[in-house]
């Protein structure tokens, strides 16, 4: 046996073998000291302590928001997109009391469905789904949204920015993930800095985490250890295959830990990582992440799909249950498999199969946060850099527009009916994208990089439509009594206090002489940051203290981050947080 020697002089080789016997938090707390904003953060607010939790999902490539809530009012829309349009829906009995030229989306009790026929097995729905304030409608491959928004569970944010927006795609998603818009030298986080808030941090294998390609800046820093899975069923921490190579992963990380190496700065980090992730090997080995867990079933009929729905044969389906809310593999995609016998019909695919992987990655995500005392959890969608052939009703935008909506749909049902650490009702779910797109399509049928785009928030404690807010919309109603920065229809012309919000960005060039590479930008009216920062104090139970180091501008007041104003960076008018908690 080794002699016995003082703390202060602890061997690297006994405290490894120590540290793996003992708790993270007394791991770091006789390591390395507690820094002084944890400190603070420890005698601060509710993070991680109110069982809320956030699940975001990234929309990269810049989605166009204004073919995901469409302003049908403003002529000018159609003039300039007439390619890629998607046209009011013209039906009789439903128009709204206050614009007869629109209707109203409470008319659609069930709106995700009604828009197709019992018999109808394609998504031939083509027209907007009016979203009741006499403004605006969904993109019909949004409809799986109705149900949210219907609920009052959904609030629909557009024309969200932030000051001197950057057209890259690697820099706005920086800006968007360090909450430092046109800095590129902050390499942390505003989900990262959120959980080092929380005092949580190197204290609890995992808080905070994502399921994607690579970790991303928005939970990255370089003072806590942070997971990510490239692959929900094969654990990307050592590539070696889950959940029959746990223990061996487990072996490989103790073992590599035993190993001798020179002090060096910030070692104690790269212990707890060694430490974070044996931790969450243990933590996983008890979710079952593999298609065969995949049982989460809708409790609804989907589309009037009453064959499907009833699954009263020999098929191995329960009966009474629905769609699979993540359609993982066909066989799990909305009715493809038929009961009965009946076969395969690819014709009532609920997403297109493009999007199995992204369901996967979704589906982990959310049982993390629903097993576990994660906090933060996310994923990602690409494709939405639509330049060309980006499509009307149908084609690549629309696609990606049906995953969106269905993940929104299946999140509120799975965090309902099969809530167990996360709860619908203490749960946001938030998308994310960097940027949106020119208010004119170009020349290839596709649009550029613009400003302004929308953002969805999602979640039982989100106040929508009748649940603190009239309609569930901000940003997109020509009716000022609704909007403190409302919609203004209209043509570009030469007179920048006339122009519509469709170009309200503005180039220097006359409304006859369009540059058909410079074709109008959505000027912002909420910032980005106001939006997540409303989130992470209101809803994760940040103070205002701890949002003020999370989102740094938000101890600027120049900015009017929190109750708007004109920004002092740009000048530009924005409303502050838009009140959706």
């Amino acid at each position: 046996m080794p002699q016995s020697k003082p703390f202060h002089i602890l061997s690297r080789r006994s405290f490894l073998s120590q540290s793996f016997k003992t708790s993270m938090a007394v791991a770091l707390s006789t390591l390395v000291d507690i820094p002084f904003v944890m400190k603070r953060a420890l005698a601060e607010g509710s993070i991680g302590l109110n069982g809320k939790k956030i699940l975001f999902i990234w929309l990269r490539g810049a989605n166009d928001g204004l073919n995901s809530v469409i302003p049908v009012q403003d002529n000018t829309y159609y003039n300039i997109r007439q390619a890629i349009a998607i046209q009011k829906d013209l039906a009789s009995g439903f128009y709204n009391t206050e614009n007869q030229n629109c209707f109203d989306a409470t008319q659609y009790a069930n709106s995700a469905y009604a828009a197709r026929g019992a018999n109808d097995n394609t998504y031939t729905y083509d027209r907007a789904i009016p979203l009741g304030n006499g403004f605006a409608a969904l993109h019909p491959s949004l409809k799986f949204l109705a149900p949210v928004y219907n609920a009052g569970d959904l609030a629909l944010i557009h024309r969200v920015a932030y000051p001197r927006q950057s057209r890259s795609h690697f820099d706005s998603q920086n800006y968007w993930e360090n909450g430092n818009p046109n800095n590129n030298l902050s390499k942390d986080g505003i989900f990262y800095r959120t959980i080092i808030e929380s005092g949580l941090a190197n204290t609890a294998p995992l808080t905070g985490i994502s399921i994607q390609s690579a970790l991303p800046l928005i939970l990255r820093g370089s003072d806590a250890a942070m997971t990510n899975l490239t692959s929900p069923t094969r654990y990307d921490l050592l590539g070696v295959p889950t959940p029959g190579g746990d223990l061996k992963a487990f072996n490989a990380i103790a073992g590599a830990n035993y190993h001798p190496f020179p002090a060096k700065r910030n070692r104690e980090l790269l212990e707890l990582h060694y430490q974070n992730m044996s931790n969450t090997l243990r933590i996983f080995a008890n979710i079952d992440f593999n298609d065969s867990g995949n049982t989460f079933r809708d409790d609804s009929v989907t589309d009037n799909d009453q064959v499907w729905f009833d699954g009263t044969a020999a098929t191995g389906n329960p009966a009474h249950k629905g769609y699979y809310l993540f359609p993982t593999s066909s066989a799990k995609n909305g009715g493809y498999q038929r009961p009965s016998g009946g076969g395969t019909n690819t014709n009532k695919y609920v997403v297109p199969t493009d999007y199995h992987g992204f369901f996967n990655n979704l589906k982990a995500a959310a049982m993390i946060l629903n097993k576990t005392d994660a906090l933060i959890a996310g994923t990602e969608i690409g494709g939405f850099d639509t330049h060309q052939n980006q499509g009307s009703t149908s084609g690549p935008h629309s696609d990606r527009q049906r995953a969106i909506g269905w993940a929104m749909y299946a999140l509120r049902k799975y965090f309902t009916n099969f809530a167990d650490k996360a709860s619908w009702d203490n749960t946001i779910v938030v998308t994310l994208s960097e940027f949106g797109r020119t208010s004119s399509e170009n020349s290839d049928d596709g649009t550029d990089h613009a400003e302004a785009g929308v953002m969805f928030v999602a979640g039982g404690g989100v106040k929508g439509r009748g649940q603190g807010n009239k309609y569930g919309i901000f940003g997109c109603s020509n009716i000022v009594a609704d909007e403190p920065i409302y919609w203004k229809t209209g043509p570009r012309t030469t007179e920048a206090a006339t122009c519509g919000t469709m170009f309200a960005a503005g180039f220097p060039e006359s409304a006859t002489t369009v540059n058909p590479v410079q074709q109008g930008y959505l000027r912002r009216s909420t910032d980005y940051r106001s939006v997540l920062g409303e989130v992470i104090r209101k809803h994760l139970g940040a103070t205002q203290g701890q949002l003020n180091r999370i989102i740094p501008a938000y101890a600027n007041v120049g900015e009017c981050l929190q109750s708007g104003g004109v920004s002092n960076v740009d000048g530009v008018l924005i409303r502050g947080e838009v009140g959706i908690l």
